[in-house]
């Protein structure tokens, strides 16, 4: 495949994800599949080097996590913080949400993922990944935070 993105080495870990998804990104991945938020296509566990990302959108380079509670064990914070700078060093956009905030909030989810998607594709088609020794400006870490998402 590509050096970076779904490479073949992942493959068996990408196809056991897809197939033992926690009930959170079971319920994003129903309203996401089949291009029903701005008709965007999203893939499910889609790698990024060594790291798969629950949801991705190939169009608007756009990564969607859901943090569930493998996510809040020592040592998560770190692994999380690596993860997240190489997606972002490809130029990948990042939204993070609770297994809380779905199971709570999820039409304020899927909202916030529509308003996403409509200024990604407002902005200039991102350049290609900048690779190791040349200088590179990361784009901004968004997270979806707390209960209220107004």
């Amino acid at each position: 495949m590509t050096e970076l993105y779904n490479k073949t080495s992942e493959k068996d870990k990408r196809q056991y994800l897809r197939n033992n998804m926690p009930p959170a990104e079971q319920l994003v991945w129903a309203r996401l599949k089949g291009r029903q938020v701005e008709d965007c296509k999203f893939r499910r566990q889609y790698s990024v080097g060594a790291f798969v990302i629950d949801f991705y959108s190939v169009e608007i380079k756009l990564a969607i996590e859901i943090d569930g509670d493998s996510h809040f064990r020592d040592g998560a914070d770190v692994y999380d913080l690596e993860r997240q700078s190489l997606i972002e060093a490809a130029r990948i956009q990042f939204l993070r949400f609770t297994n809380t905030q779905v199971y709570e909030e999820l039409d304020a989810v899927i909202e916030l993922i529509s308003q996403m998607i409509c200024d990604l594709r407002e902005l200039p088609h991102p350049s290609p990944p900048l690779y190791k020794g040349r200088e590179q400006e990361k784009p901004p870490f968004i997270r979806g935070v707390g209960g209220n998402f107004s």
